[in-house]
């Protein structure tokens, strides 16, 4: 009797442990805090999504990285957290980013800090499973920063060449005489000047992005995924070079007015839905050749 009775003492004594709920008020307050040191940097940044063509893509970049975490978050609410104070020298670093880019009017510093802070915090509340488990949605911000104007440049006018050589060395196939010099390229009708604006650039960029939103919604392989976000670039080329000729060709056998009025905008959205096919038959292609050679002994 004494041994039960001592037993429903500690029954009773012992209290029923309510389960833990998570601190949302935390999260308000850094939040707040983050949306306070960032408001101009984020202001200016949706600003340039809105106003520079290039980077109008931006906008999708955070809402699909939003749409892949709630994707994951069973896989999410069954990892444990395991907060690491290391997080602290991510944040630290992320901090003084942020205030050598203030002070050094750097826009892209500004801007890449806030993704070195985001991954300091999950690392210091939620410990690194949780920035592994991430890692995916968090790198895929980086697409919605634009790069800086030195890298800019280095980049559009070599493919303002390669696009110019392009259309010089096919249009004499179709009949068309052709004088290049440098970005210029000479008809007989006109001279057509390979601009920025038609150097590519804009459909690479916003190819790229829509190549790893469709290699993740589309394909399970991971190999697959970096093939297809690859092959984007060359694709973007090949048809930013096909939209040069066929301009050539309108200025040659059409109108050079009209060549270079509605249809030359009108062929700079043709051209990216090309693209968008093409990165489509990619896709089957590889899958093709991938399920044959996973059917061999």
């Amino acid at each position: 009797m004494s041994q039960v009775l001592q037993s429903e003492r500690v029954r009773v004594r012992l209290p029923a442990v309510a389960p833990a709920r998570p601190s949302w008020w935390k999260a308000v307050v850094i939040a707040g805090v983050l949306l306070w040191l960032y408001m101009p940097t984020l202001a200016h940044l949706v600003s340039q999504w809105w106003n520079d063509p290039n980077y109008s893509h931006g906008f999708f970049v955070p809402l699909f990285s939003a749409f892949v975490i709630w994707q994951e978050r069973n896989k999410l609410s069954g990892l444990n957290p395991r907060p690491s104070w290391a997080g602290l020298l991510f944040l630290g670093f992320g901090l003084c980013v942020l205030i050598v880019g203030q002070m050094g009017a750097e826009l892209f510093l500004s801007r890449l800090s806030l993704l070195i802070v985001l991954a300091g915090l999950i690392v210091l509340f939620l410990g690194w499973n949780f920035l592994r488990a991430l890692i995916f949605p968090w790198a895929f911000l980086l697409l919605m920063i634009p790069v800086p104007a030195i890298v800019f440049n280095q980049i559009t006018f070599p493919l303002q060449l390669l696009a110019s050589k392009v259309a010089s060395t096919t249009l004499p196939w179709m009949g068309v005489p052709v004088l290049r010099e440098g970005n210029v390229i000479v008809l007989p009708a006109m001279a057509l000047e390979v601009a920025e604006a038609c150097s590519g650039i804009r459909s690479l960029m916003s190819l790229t992005t829509l190549a790893v939103i469709y290699g993740y919604l589309m394909e399970r392989k991971v190999g697959v995924r970096v093939l297809l976000a690859g092959a984007s670039i060359p694709i973007a080329v090949a048809a930013n070079s096909l939209r040069i000729v066929g301009t050539g060709l309108l200025v040659q056998y059409w109108d050079p007015e009209k060549a270079q009025g509605f249809f030359h905008e009108f062929s700079g959205w043709l051209i990216f839905v090309v693209s968008l096919v093409m990165l489509y038959l990619l896709h089957h292609v590889v899958r093709i050749f991938w399920r044959e050679e996973s059917t061999e002994p």
